[in-house]
This record gives C-alpha cells, structure tokens and sequence, in this order.
C-alpha cells in the first residue's frame, strides 16, 4: 500500500474507541520499532500496536512498514508471541468504489503438505481470497478488527490442519 493509505488507517486506528478491543500504541524510536523482531529491526515503520480482544483473550501487534525497503507498505500483523507473522496486508483494489484489503492464502510450510491446507482453507472459508474493507473512519476501525482477527484465526486454524487429520491414511 502506498505510504498515505498506510498513514491513513494507522490513523483511524490511532482515533478509534472499538468497544471489544483494546488498543496499546507500540514506542517507535527514529522511525523504527527497535527490539521488536528481527524482521523489524532498522526498517522504516510508521506506526505499531497491540491490539487485543479481552472477551476471547486473543491479541496480534499490527505494524505498518516498510516491510521490503522498496517505499511500499504493509500493515504486517504478529502473532502475540511475537515468534512469527500471520498475515502480511499489502494489496489494496478498489472493489465498487470500496478501498479494500486483498489476502491470498499461500502456505509455505516445507512438509509437503500445503495442498491440503489450501483445500481446507477453500473449503472452511470459501475461497483462498480475503477482502477486507479498509475503514474510512474511526468508528469503522472495530469491524475491521472482527475481519482482521477473523483472517488470522482461519489461517492458524488452515496452517494446523494437517496436525489435527491425518490426511495420508
């Protein structure tokens, strides 16, 4: 995403009040999020949070980057262990002249079993495609959220499956 709908959403979220999230804005240093994660460290970052629901005890940190030091953003969400990332949220598309977020589904995993991830995550959410509409206001910050959290949860949940069945008997 281009640096200005970046600053624009971490802006929404700065302001927003969302009734079932708590938000903690993150210290940056210089323009960056020193200390946070190696794949962090020295890049060029507007803006991070950790951004929790209480009710379900589940929280991620979203940080708005300069993930590949090229001028083009991501808003890069964390686990809330910090260990890895679960979504990285680059492509917008204006879809019926609504700004939205697009997500594939690719996993990576190197045990030869993504395919039967990517069944399940079609199967269990529709297709490998998530739209996420971009709120235009801070009082549409919360539904993101329920998106947002919505995505990593089916991709956690798609990236285990092979753990839960055992797809080779």
């Amino acid at each position: 995403m281009e640096q200005e709908q970046a600053l624009f959403l971490a802006n929404c979220i700065e302001k927003s009040t969302p009734a079932a999230y708590e938000i903690k804005k993150l210290d940056m240093v210089g323009g960056t999020l020193p200390k946070f994660h190696q794949w962090t460290n020295g890049k060029k970052t507007l803006a991070a949070y950790e951004v929790t629901r209480p009710a379900t005890e589940t929280g991620y940190y979203f940080v708005f980057i300069d993930w590949h030091r090229n001028g083009i953003y991501y808003l890069v969400i964390y686990a809330h262990d910090k260990k890895t990332t679960v979504a990285e949220l680059r492509q917008i598309q204006e879809i019926d002249d609504v700004s939205q977020i697009v997500w594939s589904y690719k996993p990576f995993k190197r045990d030869g079993k993504n395919d039967q991830r990517k069944a399940y995550f079609t199967q269990m959410f529709g297709s490998r495609t998530v739209h996420i509409e971009l709120p235009t206001a801070a009082e549409k910050v919360e539904a993101f959220f329920e998106q947002v959290f919505k995505l990593c949860q089916n991709r956690i949940k798609a990236d285990r499956i092979v753990d839960v069945f055992d797809f080779e008997n």
